[in-house]
C-alpha cells in the first residue's frame, strides 16, 4: 500500500517494504518536519511544547515512542496524552496552552493502519499551506536536531476529566434533563479509546451503559467505520439489553452513530442533522456541512429560519467554512460533530450529551425523533484505483455525460437533479487510494440506482 501524504498528515500500513508503508523513517522525517515548521512559525520562543495523543492501535506504543523521541530529539518538550480520543487531544492542545499537537490515529481505517494527523496552536487540523509547507521540508529533509542540552523534556498527563468536564459543563447540555431521563445505551467502542472515555462520560451524564467490543486492544472486533453492516452485533444488544440507545464511535471517537431503540441505525448522515436540529432550537445561527453530506440538514436548518453553508470534504474545511460563516454548528454527515464554542473539531463526547439533550427535551424514543427529520437516503460507495493521475479525466468525462444538470466543481464533482431532490458526489479520497462515490434521494432504491449508473460509467471508461 502506498504512503499517503495530504494536509491530513501522514498514512499507511504498519510493516512493507519503505516507500510502501508508513516505516519508522517516515515517522521521524515527518515528525521532524513538523517540529522545524513549529519553530519557523514561532521563532520569537525559546522553549516549545507538542501534545501527543493516541488511539488503541496495535501499533500505537511503537509509533507514541518513535514520535515522542523524535519531537525530544528536536528540541521540543512533549505532553504524551497516552490514550486519548482525537478530541481529547484536540483539546489538550487547549487546555495545555501548547505550540501543537500530533494525533497517532488512522480513524476509521483497519488495524494495520496508522497515522500522524497534524495539529496547530488552536488544537485545530493544519491548513493547506501549512500542509504543503510542512511536505516540502520533509522531502528535501530540512530538519534542525540541536545539542544535547536542548533536548526535549516529556512529562505525562490524562486528559479524559478535563474533556469530559468540558462536555457536562457545555451550556446547551441539559445534565438534569438527561439524569431525569434514566437513559440506558449500549456502547460499541470497537476495541480503542471509546472504551476508555465513553463510559466515563455516560457515568457523568447519568446513563446506564454496556458496552461491547470495550477492550482497549487494538484488535478490532469488525471494520471499525461506523457503517450499518458493520454494526450487526450492536443492533441486536441495543434490544437484547431492551436500551433506549445505541451508540457508535469509531477507533479516535471524532465519529459518532446511533442505532434506535428498536434496533434499527438511526442513520450516521442523520447524526449531524439531530444534533443541529437541538442547537438551532436554543440559539440562531448559520450551520455547515461538507458537499458529500445530506440535504437533510439544509432543510432543518432553514426550518429553524437559519441558512445553511456547504463546503469541501474534510473537517480542517468544514471548521474554516464554520469560522467563515460565524456557524453555530456543523461538521460532517460521517456522524463529525463540530461544536465551535467547545472546539473546532469532530468530537463524538459532545455530540452525543447534545443528542440526548435533545431526547429528553421533546421526551422522545430515538424512532421517534428520526421520524421528524426528513427521509433522504444516501447510498456510500467506493471504487479502488491503481493510478490516481486518471482521476481528473474521469471526472470529466462524467461532467459531460451530465452536462445538462446542475454542477458544483468545488471538490471533485457534485451533480444535482433539482426536480427530483436528488445528487452524486464523485470525488478522490485524501486518505485512502480510492474513489467515492455518495448519491442522495428521498427513496433507497432511487439513491442506489443513481450510485450504480455512475459507477456504471466510471468501470466504462
Amino acid at each position: 500500500m502506498t504512503l499517503i501524504k495530504s494536509i491530513s498528515g501522514i498514512r499507511g500500513t504498519i510493516g512493507g517494504e519503505v516507500g510502501n508503508a508508513l516505516t519508522p523513517i517516515d515517522i521521524v522525517k515527518f515528525t521532524s518536519a513538523y517540529a522545524k515548521q513549529l519553530k519557523k512559525k514561532f521563532p520569537e520562543k525559546d522553549e516549545y511544547e507538542v501534545v501527543v495523543g493516541r488511539d488503541a492501535r496495535i501499533s500505537g506504543e511503537m509509533v507514541d515512542s518513535i514520535v515522542c523521541g523524535t519531537l525530544m530529539a528536536c528540541g521540543i518538550n512533549v505532553v504524551n496524552a497516552g490514550l486519548a480520543s482525537t478530541p481529547t487531544t484536540e483539546m489538550a492542545v487547549l487546555f495545555e496552552h501548547s505550540d501543537g499537537g500530533i494525533i497517532l490515529t488512522a480513524s476509521h481505517n483497519p488495524k494495520q493502519w496508522n497515522a500522524l494527523k497534524l495539529l496547530n496552536e488552536k488544537g485545530e487540523f493544519l491548513n493547506a499551506e501549512e500542509g504543503d509547507n510542512l511536505l516540502k521540508i520533509a522531502e528535501d529533509e530540512d530538519f534542525d536536531y540541536p545539542g544535547v542540552e536542548k533536548t526535549g523534556k516529556l512529562k505525562k498527563r490524562d486528559f479524559t476529566d478535563a474533556h469530559i468536564n468540558a462536555v457536562i459543563n457545555y451550556p446547551l447540555v441539559d445534565l438534569k434533563a438527561i439524569k431525569k431521563a434514566r437513559f440506558s445505551v449500549v456502547l460499541d467502542s470497537i476495541n480503542s479509546v471509546g472504551g476508555i472515555v465513553m463510559p466515563e462520560l455516560f457515568k457523568a451524564l447519568g446513563v446506564k451503559c454496556y458496552v461491547i467490543n470495550g477492550e482497549p486492544d487494538g484488535d478490532f472486533a469488525h471494520n471499525p467505520e461506523p457503517l450499518p453492516a458493520n454494526l450487526v452485533d450492536l443492533c441486536e444488544e441495543v434490544k437484547r439489553q431492551d436500551a433506549d440507545l445505541g451508540v457508535s464511535v469509531d477507533p479516535d471517537v471524532d465519529r459518532l452513530a446511533f442505532i434506535c431503540e428498536t434496533g434499527v441505525p438511526f442513520g450516521e448522515e442523520y447524526t449531524l442533522v439531530a444534533v443541529s436540529d437541538y442547537v438551532l432550537s436554543q440559539k440562531k445561527g448559520p450551520t455547515v456541512s461538507n458537499i458529500s453530506s445530506s440535504r437533510a440538514l439544509k432543510d432543518v436548518t432553514e426550518a429553524h429560519g437559519c441558512e445553511y453553508f456547504t463546503c469541501k470534504v474534510g473537517e480542517v474545511n468544514a471548521s474554516t467554512e464554520m469560522q467563515r460563516v460565524g456557524a453555530v454548528i456543523g461538521g460532517e454527515g460521517n456522524g463529525g460533530v463540530i461544536v465551535p464554542d467547545l472546539h473546532y473539531g469532530r468530537d463524538a463526547l459532545i455530540g452525543v450529551a447534545l443528542f440526548l439533550s435533545n431526547l429528553a427535551h421533546k421526551k422522545m424514543t430515538a424512532s421517534e425523533l428520526r421520524a421528524t427529520y426528513p427521509d433522504y437516503f444516501v447510498s456510500k460507495n467506493k471504487i479502488e484505483i491503481s493510478d490516481p493521475s486518471q482521476v481528473d479525466g474521469m471526472l470529466t468525462a462524467v461532467q459531460k455525460h451530465y452536462a445538462a444538470e446542475k454542477i458544483t466543481t468545488i471538490d471533485g464533482l457534485r451533480v444535482d437533479f433539482e426536480a427530483e431532490k436528488k445528487w452524486f458526489v464523485l470525488r478522490k479520497s485524501n486518505t485512502e487510494p480510492i474513489i467515492r462515490i455518495y448519491a442522495e434521494a428521498p427513496k433507497e432504491e432511487s439513491a442506489e440506482a443513481l450510485a450504480q449508473e455512475v459507477i456504471s460509467i466510471i468501470k466504462a471508461l
